[in-house]
């Protein structure tokens, strides 16, 4: 985070470790630490790193490893760190940061496109007190939807259109009316009239097509558990075409990932004959160094004698780290925890999501600490209580984890100890679950 500037997007440089905040040393942070950090914010590109405390002096430890990064990571979580240095920083050399952007997800309202093929198009929904809903079209227009598409870094709003063809939201359906001119930076700045909740039906939601990122093709993942995995094809001409190359690797593959905003990569893979595509090729060939925004940045004019010497394959990724406005980053996007079949969402069965499917955790060696891991996550207080033997019924699907070994500390289930994923010797009988306070 930020702290002490005039903004989100300015000030003191602190990370999280564990439950404290440490203020980061000015010798330890540098203009591509500075680059991811903004980026991870959704702050832009840094403009300036002021050394010696410009922001005010921090309280409490201090972060005490140089950041190494390359400048490309989507979040600091990826970037190397040094040893623990020798010598104490001190808070006279607090490091600053401003970033290009004056604001990021304004206030404790975020938003976000859901259900489009692309980053850039989809069902409007608004984060408004921890809780996701839909926006009713009836007030939603044209300048509207440029604003979005500009605070979303998706270009100008090409159409809004109606009847729904971006599925149907789960959440309320917030009936807000903005009042935008279309200049402002982002719908916070606009005027709104707040009417709340109303009885609007799914089928009027509002959505958007946006235009995508200035100079560059938009990507999308298909055959996939989300839209942050699956086989790549590019749209080009008027057409979505396959991506075919012979070397594709995780290169390549971070660079779709960031340029669709889904994180980092995990997988860079060919897929299997059923899952290959069989319609037009829109791109033959590409070479990526890996820190590009977006594909068509990379080498994709190589020779002939290149292209003969290898069989050229459709390709594909699976990312993770999907983020979203919501305020806080969520490193942990791609992977999610639940609790179901509770009384609320605060206590029930234990929940991950992994490589694009649901399951559960076995309770072998499941006790508090680990507990108390989910329910912090979860923002659910402390843990109350680690129960096993599946005792909010049994899960289906994978069983992810087992000989989970938290020490209570952890920022998310899957930093703890534990066995490898999907490896296990367990029932869904023996389903874990928690209670939190």
């Amino acid at each position: 985070r930020l702290v002490g500037g005039n903004s989100p997007c300015s000030g003191r440089v602190e990370i999280r470790d564990g439950t404290q905040w440490k203020t980061v040393c000015d010798s330890d942070f540098g203009p591509k630490a500075a680059d991811v950090v903004c980026r991870e914010l959704q702050c832009g590109a840094a403009l300036s790193v002021p050394r010696a405390a410009h922001f005010g002096e921090g309280v409490g430890p201090m972060w005490d490893r140089e950041l190494q990064c390359a400048g490309s990571e989507s979040f600091l979580v990826f970037c190397p760190m040094g040893s623990p240095r020798d010598q104490p920083c001190t808070h006279t050399d607090a490091a600053g940061l401003t970033c290009t952007r004056k604001d990021s997800c304004w206030g404790d309202t975020g938003f976000r496109l859901v259900n489009g093929s692309t980053a850039c198009e989809g069902r409007v929904e608004i984060h408004v007190l921890g809780t996701w809903g839909s926006l009713c079209a009836s007030h939603w227009d044209l300048l509207d939807a440029h604003v979005l598409c500009r605070h979303l870094d998706c270009g100008f709003a090409e159409s809004i259109p109606r009847g729904g063809p971006f599925g149907r939201g789960t959440g309320p359906v917030w009936r807000d009316s903005f009042h935008c001119d279309g200049t402002e930076a982002h719908l916070g700045q606009c005027p709104v009239t707040a009417l709340g909740a109303s009885p609007c039906s799914h089928e009027n939601n509002a959505a958007v097509i946006c235009s995508g990122p200035a100079g560059s093709a938009s990507l999308r993942l298909v055959g996939g558990g989300s839209r942050c995995d699956g086989r790549v094809e590019i749209f080009q001409h008027g057409t979505w075409g396959r991506v075919l190359d012979d070397q594709w690797d995780m290169q390549e593959a971070s660079v779709v990932c960031r340029q669709l905003r889904c994180g980092e990569a995990e997988t860079a893979y060919n897929p299997p004959k059923p899952q290959r595509g069989t319609g037009p090729v829109g791109l033959r060939g590409v070479r990526c160094a890996g820190h590009e925004a977006n594909l068509t940045l990379c080498n994709t004019s190589l020779p002939e004698s290149v292209l003969a010497a290898g069989i050229a394959e459709d390709v594909g990724v699976v990312c993770w780290g999907e983020w979203h406005c919501t305020g806080p980053p969520r490193l942990w996007a791609g992977r999610q925890v639940r609790l179901v079949n509770g009384p609320g969402r605060c206590a029930g069965r234990v929940e991950i999501y992994y490589q694009g499917s649901w399951g559960t955790i076995c309770d072998d060696s499941w006790d508090l600490p680990d507990a108390t891991v989910v329910c912090h996550q979860l923002g659910c207080g402390g843990a109350v209580k680690a129960v096993g033997s599946a005792h909010f019924g049994e899960g289906s699907g994978q069983i992810w984890l087992d000989a989970v070994n938290c020490s209570g500390a952890e920022a998310a289930l899957w930093d703890c100890p534990a066995g490898s994923w999907g490896q296990h010797d367990c029932g869904h009988k023996e389903d874990a679950g928690v209670n939190c306070s």
